[in-house]
């Protein structure tokens, strides 16, 4: 137990402090305004268009960092502060979030793959905890069911992993576009550049998190604890 505790403290100190950079940039970034003064759904909007998009709604949704892109309705959805936002922040977000509609109609192939997990992915998720629970709980007369609970684990763990080429693929594209466009431009890309970058880390850590918690199921099951 004390090895998973060090692995959950470890990871939950390094999400906060990912978390906390993510924050400062968002704020600082925010109140840099885009020459051209377009909002964050005039951007998504915008490179829509120019990439022949045209079945995919741009629309408001409530929170904070709740952006995301939802591929089974085409949407494009932007919090408050994106959505009517004017300035390198908003514009980095939603030419992201756009990324991933482009990516979703030239059928990129890491975005497909995770689109294929997420129904499994779900399933686990609900149960694997308690699968896991009881797998460690009784090893030593049913092994076989800490097995299940690391397979189930083990697809929550593929799913993080996948995640990571979809981000840093829109971060890619996102930013490839407002250069070319002149959207932002010298100091302004930089920022953009540097946003998207910390919210790509909150994946990497994620991701990491979820191999470390992964190995230490795996070391407990093959009779290695201490």
């Amino acid at each position: 137990m004390i090895p998973y505790i060090l692995i959950f403290g470890v990871f939950v100190f390094l999400s906060w402090i990912v978390q906390s950079r993510l924050k400062n940039r968002f704020e600082k970034y925010s109140k840099v305004a885009l020459p051209g003064g377009q909002t964050g759904a005039d951007i998504a909007r915008i490179m829509l268009s120019q990439n022949g998009i045209t079945d995919v709604k741009v629309q408001s949704v409530g929170g904070e960092l709740t952006d995301h892109y939802n591929p089974l309705n085409k949407t494009i959805n932007l919090s408050p502060a994106v959505y009517n936002g004017r300035s390198v922040m908003s514009a980095a977000v939603a030419a992201h979030e756009t990324g991933h509609a482009l990516q979703h109609a030239q059928a990129y192939a890491w975005l497909q793959m995770r689109s294929q997990l997420v129904p499994v992915v779900s399933i686990s998720s609900k149960w694997m905890q308690w699968v896991l629970l009881a797998g460690i709980l009784t090893i030593q007369i049913f092994p076989a069911l800490l097995l299940i609970g690391i397979i189930m684990f083990g697809l929550t763990t593929l799913f993080s992993l996948i995640t990571l080429p979809v981000e840093f693929d829109a971060s890619r594209r996102a930013l490839v576009w407002l250069q070319g466009t002149g959207i932002t431009i010298g100091e302004q890309q930089e920022m953009a550049k540097d946003g998207l970058k910390w919210a790509a880390m909150t994946y990497v850590v994620a991701a990491l998190a979820s191999l470390a918690t992964l190995a230490y199921y795996i070391m407990i099951f093959l009779g290695r604890r201490d």
